[in-house]
C-alpha cells in the first residue's frame, strides 16, 4: 500500500509543481550555473546505491589546489532559501516515482558512511529511504548522528501509514517554522565518522 501511494503521490504532485519546479530550475541555473539539478550517489534499500535528484544549493568555488571550498563558503543566501522552503528536495519526487525513495524514511546519506554503522546503525537501510523522516521531524540536522540514527531505527521498527501521516504533517510544519536545518556552527551537519 505504501509503495502505491508513493507512485500515485509523486506522480501527482510532479503535475501539479511542475511550473514550481520549471521557475526553480531556471532561478538556480541563472543564480548558481550549471547543472542545476545535481545527482548523487546514496545508499538505499539494502544498501543498493541509487542516485539522489536535488536542486544544487551551492556554488562550485575552489581554492588554488582545484580542491571545493568548505560548503559554508560555497552556500549562497539563495541557496540558504532554497533549504529553508526545501525547495532543494523536489527533485526527490522522481526519485519516489522510481522506487529509490519514499515520501518517508531515513534520510539517504552519503555511500562513504556505510561501513561506518554499527550493527543497529545499519537497520536504517531495511526500509526504502525518505525525503523527510522521524529524524527530520524531530531535530533535522541540530542533532546529534547518534540520536539521528537512533530515531531512523525507531522508524524502521515502528512504521505504518499512520506514522507516515504523521510525519509528513509534522515537516510541513518544520518547513514553516525552519526548524534544523543546520547543526550549531555548520553550514550543515558535519560529517559522520562513526559512532565512538
Amino acid at each position: 500500500m505504501k509503495r502505491i501511494l508513493d507512485c500515485i503521490i509523486s506522480f501527482l504532485m510532479l503535475i501539479c509543481l511542475s511550473v514550481v519546479i520549471l521557475i526553480t530550475w531556471i532561478l538556480v541555473r541563472k543564480k548558481l550555473g550549471k547543472p542545476a539539478i545535481f545527482k548523487q550517489p546514496r545508499p538505499g534499500k539494502r544498501g543498493a546505491v541509487f542516485y539522489v535528484y536535488k536542486f544544487r544549493t551551492m556554488t562550485d568555488e575552489r581554492n588554488e589546489s582545484g580542491e571545493l571550498l568548505p560548503d559554508s563558503v560555497r552556500l549562497t543566501k539563495f541557496g540558504q532559501l532554497l533549504r529553508k522552503l526545501s525547495l532543494d528536495e523536489l527533485p526527490q519526487l522522481w526519485n519516489v516515482l522510481k522506487g529509490d525513495m519514499s515520501f518517508v524514511g531515513p534520510r539517504p546519506l552519503l555511500v562513504e558512511y556505510l561501513p561506518l554503522y554499527n550493527e543497529k546503525q545499519a537497520r536504517r537501510h531495511d526500509v526504502r529511504p525518505g525525503i523527510t523522516g522521524w529524524a527530520q521531524v524531530n531535530g533535522r540536522n541540530a542533532i546529534s548522528w547518534e540520536q539521528k540514527f537512533e530515531y531512523d531505527v525507531w522508524y524502521v521498527e515502528n512504521q505504518s501509514l499512520w506514522l507516515d501521516f504523521k510525519i509528513l504533517l509534522l515537516t510541513v510544519k518544520k518547513v514553516f517554522v525552519s526548524e534544523g536545518i543546520s547543526q550549531e556552527g555548520q553550514a550543515t551537519m558535519e560529517k559522520f565518522k562513526g559512532s565512538h
